[in-house]
């Protein structure tokens, strides 16, 4: 008989955690995975910002641009699986999900480099590059129509078609869904962005006063935070997000979860409501969450394209969006500078790159 089964496994592997079960910013240096690319010094932007905040601030970029995969999801992805494989033989192991985009292509990955075999569901209209980028790291994608209920079918229609292949070849088969982002292992290896980011900050001579991250599920901002707050308690941990789609502000403020509905905004990798994991973390670990428009987020973009010289996505630019336009910020930043009465210096996470070059360049174009 096959040993066949399927969950979202929790952080002891038995489907049972509780929302912050055992998330610690020890357990973040379990996995080395990142991009150590740091821009600390670009001094236009520099200026920028101390002349908007009214104070002097020194802006230090985490690149998760630079990836492998052009964002930072394959953190989360590769400590997952790792998870995984040290109770599963990785030829006993399939792994799916459904995404449209990062997700998607950071399963693929991982799970090509680990050996495992991957099925990735995505809906139809989503941009060819990203369907061939996960077919080409190897995994099998099947393409539904583009709704969650659709998303949701078709991945119960492979697992039991899985189930009914293993159980007739008589082979041991374990398939193991992974979610995106409200996950305890997927919040872990996210939270090595914070890892790295204090450690390189502290190699220039400037730590870290402020981390801001962009906010969408929250599995990125959650695992900075629950780290920041660990390495150094006094850090301010900051969440960045379109006003197009304030869910994760109007959550935190009210202390009440609030689903995202009908969100508009040219940030589209912060379109997610939080989730049962990520929305305890951030009410515990993080200190506000500020919002900016879409004109304040392409003016950013513009600002990191022309003058940092990288390509990032809308997403990204929330963190200098709101260190440049955020009037909130800037109270917070003043009332921060009077207490400490010197230079402070700010983290922000640029969490991809991924662009579709055309409806960026129209993005710019009109800023």
């Amino acid at each position: 008989m096959a040993w066949f089964s399927i969950c979202s496994w929790d952080a002891e592997g038995d489907g049972t955690g509780t929302a912050a079960d055992g998330i610690s910013a020890v357990e973040f240096s379990a996995i080395c995975n990142g991009v150590w690319e740091l821009i600390p010094e670009v001094t236009t932007i520099n200026g920028f910002a101390s002349e908007t905040l009214g104070l002097d601030t020194r802006l230090l970029f985490k690149c998760e641009n630079f990836q492998k995969i052009g964002a930072f999801k394959i953190r989360g992805a590769t400590y997952a699986l790792k998870r995984l494989l040290e109770t599963v033989r990785p030829d006993n192991l399939t792994v799916i999900t459904h995404s449209s985009g990062n997700h998607a292509q950071a399963l693929a990955l991982a799970s090509k480099l680990l050996g495992v075999q991957c099925q990735v569901v995505m809906p139809s209209n989503a941009p060819n590059v990203k369907k061939n980028a996960v077919k080409g790291y190897g995994a099998i994608v099947t393409e539904c129509e583009p709704t969650l209920e659709a998303r949701e079918a078709t991945v119960e229609t492979i697992i039991h078609r899985l189930e009914a292949e293993a159980n007739r070849l008589g082979q041991e088969r374990i398939v193991r869904l992974v979610p995106p982002y409200d996950h305890p292992d997927i919040i872990r290896g996210q939270g090595t962005i914070a890892l790295e980011l204090f450690e390189q900050a502290e190699e220039l001579g400037l730590p870290l006063d402020v981390v801001i991250a962009p906010v969408g599920g929250g599995g990125m901002l959650s695992g900075v935070a629950v780290a920041s707050k660990g390495l150094v308690s006094r850090t301010l941990v900051f969440g960045a997000e379109p006003s197009g789609a304030s869910d994760a502000q109007k959550s935190f403020r009210n202390k009440t979860f609030h689903p995202s509905v009908n969100p508009t905004t040219i940030a589209d990798g912060l379109l997610t409501s939080l989730g049962k994991f990520t929305f305890p973390l951030i009410l515990e670990n993080v200190d506000d969450i500020f919002t900016v428009t879409d004109t304040e987020i392409a003016m950013a973009m513009k600002l990191l394209w022309e003058r940092a010289k990288i390509v990032v996505e809308p997403s990204s630019c929330v963190t200098l969006a709101v260190v440049l336009y955020s009037k909130e910020f800037k109270e917070r930043m003043s009332a921060m500078q009077q207490h400490y009465g010197r230079q402070v210096n700010i983290g922000l996470v640029l969490s991809g790159g991924n662009v579709d070059l055309a409806s960026c360049l129209e993005i710019l174009s009109k800023v």
